[in-house]
């Protein structure tokens, strides 16, 4: 059984969801699954998340399907009861690292800082998210994180696009890209699934070409 981390290095992408209503949830997945990339990272930012993540679990149970933006541990309780196989925080949060580390739920907390990544390293974290990464200097900042906290690998997110893929996706500490620029809150509130699909299968087909 490969780890989320493992899974997540093969991918190379994880899109970013943010979805308003649940009933884009299927569709959505579906468009995630066909282009090549059965994974998402749905934000825990509105009221559909939690349903969302449940009817897209229980649809595509071969889905890597999260959670992002967890801001509290109750929000990680519903979380995995809805099915979220990973937790993702935007910053380090070491109540609900420690929570999920307790209950052994794979959780990337958002770390820009050495003081942040010296608290993943403690708690045995192997990867953790760089968020917002364009903002905070993109990869010249995560190599000069990298280099004295050697066992500690990358997610970065934010600011990350099918024109700046190749900058991160070569780092090889870099384990994977979480982005939206394929599943567009536009695009799912006009419904667009198979233009969806579409980006998500050139963003599937431009990682492998920058990690071939």
């Amino acid at each position: 059984m490969k780890t989320i981390e493992e899974q997540f290095q093969e991918l190379g992408v994880v899109p970013v969801v943010v979805l308003n209503d649940a009933r884009d949830a299927v569709p959505l997945a579906e468009a995630l699954v066909e282009g090549g990339l059965p994974c998402a990272e749905v934000t825990f930012r509105t009221d559909a998340a939690e349903e969302s993540i449940r009817l897209m679990s229980e649809k595509y149970p071969q889905m890597l399907v999260g959670a992002g933006t967890v801001l509290t541990v109750e929000q990680v309780d519903r979380a995995v009861g809805a099915g979220a196989k990973f937790i993702v925080s935007p910053g380090f949060d070491a109540e609900i690292v420690d929570y999920c580390l307790s209950k052994k739920i794979s959780v990337f907390p958002g770390c820009i800082t050495p003081s942040e990544v010296a608290q993943a390293v403690k708690r045995g974290l192997k990867v953790v998210k760089f968020f917002p990464a364009e903002q905070f200097g993109g990869v010249a900042t995560i190599k000069a994180l990298a280099a004295p906290y050697t066992k500690v690998n990358f997610m970065p997110t934010g600011g990350v696009s099918a024109k700046n893929l190749k900058e991160y996706l070569s780092y090889d500490r870099i384990v994977a890209c979480g982005g939206s620029w394929m599943v567009k809150g536009d695009l799912v509130k006009a419904g667009e699934f198979d233009k969806i699909r579409e980006l998500t299968a050139e963003a599937v087909a431009l990682a492998k070409e920058i990690r071939k």
